[in-house]
């Protein structure tokens, strides 16, 4: 069965997503021809996607890389809820991209991005003050939770060297702020916001929109390799807190961890106390890479970036 459209598409992974969906919307806004798979049911899509409710595991999926031609897959649909068992977790992240990446492999898919995360890294005391893309990926000896998705960006590694053939990119971008659902935007946007006391370490943070900039780059003929995504700079959390409004609540170390656990066991928050070493430590990367091979910059400023992560902080 062929698909009625002629023109190739790009196929987008957990479209329902905030991101996934500005990414949809600057593709389109540059002529090109969408498609979104998510297993989350997605409402009303934007205009002009089409729009595929299942499992990337499922043979469903395989069947639109069947029925249309693929000029490139963003695989965006990685599950970061710290409430799904390590089994669920592994085979939806894990299992699922190795599952997209065989499609890929089968249906000669010439480009694949993967969205990965600086904090696989991990933030540690002893950390060089920038770390380039060939650091070795350390966060899950301390929290177990990223384990999955350094198995995810390692993966596409292994992909890169095995299928030469298919230019697969991995992306790592800095904190993500914006509209976005995740850790660094949830933990901002507290009216108070603790802090552990005697540590004020420099975050490094990206405007959501740089992001997609990002994504749009890695997706040009001839790209491929792991890239660093890094904002306009780093600031102190201190200053980060200060400048959108945000209430310092200073807490000592071990209560804070001892809190956060229980606080968590209890369903009251979505902090595992693992994650406390990202106010901790520092975990700044280097952003060379990608400026010389994708030409990146972000094009929003500290302040700037700051300012929308102030009034998307208000908005919640």
């Amino acid at each position: 069965m062929t698909s009625q459209h002629t023109r190739p598409a790009i196929v987008i992974t957990g479209i329902r997503g905030r991101l996934a969906r500005l990414v949809a919307t600057r593709l389109m806004a540059l002529g090109e021809r969408v498609i979104g798979i998510d297993s989350r049911p997605f409402g009303t899509p934007p205009e002009g996607i089409e729009v595929h409710t299942l499992d990337v595991r499922r043979r469903q999926a395989e069947d639109i890389f069947r029925r249309n031609e693929i000029s490139a897959v963003v695989h965006m649909g990685i599950v970061h809820s710290r409430r799904n068992t390590a089994t669920v977790g592994h085979h939806f992240n894990v299992v699922g991209t190795q599952t997209l990446l065989d499609y890929c492999h089968r249906r000669n898919v010439p480009k694949v991005v993967v969205l990965s995360s600086a904090n696989i890294y991990g933030p540690r005391p002893g950390n060089a003050q920038y770390l380039d893309e060939d650091t070795p990926l350390l966060a899950g000896e301390t929290f177990h939770d990223m384990r999955d998705l350094i198995a995810v960006d390692m993966h596409a590694q292994s992909y890169f060297w095995k299928h030469p053939e298919i230019e697969t990119v991995v992306l790592r971008p800095v904190h993500i702020v914006g509209r976005v659902q995740n850790a660094p935007s949830n933990y901002l946007s507290m009216s108070t916001v603790p802090t552990l006391m005697g540590f004020d370490p420099m975050i490094q943070i990206i405007h959501e929109d740089d992001v997609v900039t990002g994504i749009v780059r890695a997706l040009k003929p001839g790209i491929r390799g792991v890239f660093n995504l890094v904002g306009p700079g780093a600031v102190p959390l201190s200053a980060m807190i200060d400048a959108i409004g945000g209430r310092r609540l200073p807490v000592p170390g071990l209560a804070f961890r001892l809190g956060t656990a229980l606080l968590y066991r209890l369903r009251l928050t979505e902090f595992p106390s693992p994650e406390l070493d990202h106010i901790r430590y520092v975990c700044m990367v280097d952003g060379t890479r990608s400026r010389k091979v994708l030409d990146f910059a972000p094009e929003h400023g500290i302040r700037e970036t700051l300012t929308h992560l102030k009034t998307m902080r208000a908005e919640r």
